[in-house]
């Protein structure tokens, strides 16, 4: 649901491509598309499975190409686990709350473009 509605909202507004993916595998089988930003959520594919983490995936993304701009989005408040992200390389960590897509294009509009 939270994939659908981000893909909504950022299909509808001028300037972006969105490419969505429901698995850290995914995502890093297709960085070669050399894309601008990754939002990357911090729990991946289901739970219960082998399936890499958020944190796996981002340490996939950065050693493939460690200048690639990731945001985390994560419902996770806890601020060891938003200063691990950043050590490793996510550029900003926002919290999924009631408002987090008005805080995710905030983010993006007044960091990336």
């Amino acid at each position: 649901m939270m994939l659908n509605l981000m893909e909504y909202t950022f299909k509808c507004r001028d300037g972006y491509e969105v490419k969505s993916y429901f698995s850290g595998e995914e995502c890093v089988e297709n960085l070669h598309l050399n894309p601008d930003l990754i939002i990357l959520d911090y729990y991946l594919g289901d739970l219960d499975s082998n399936s890499m983490s958020g944190m796996d995936t981002l340490a996939k993304i950065v050693k493939t190409n460690k200048d690639l701009d990731v945001i985390i989005l994560s419902r996770e408040k806890n601020p060891e686990l938003i200063q691990e992200f950043i050590e490793k390389g996510a550029k900003k960590y926002v919290i999924k709350d009631d408002y987090f897509i008005d805080t995710l294009i905030d983010t993006i509009e007044n960091h990336f473009i």
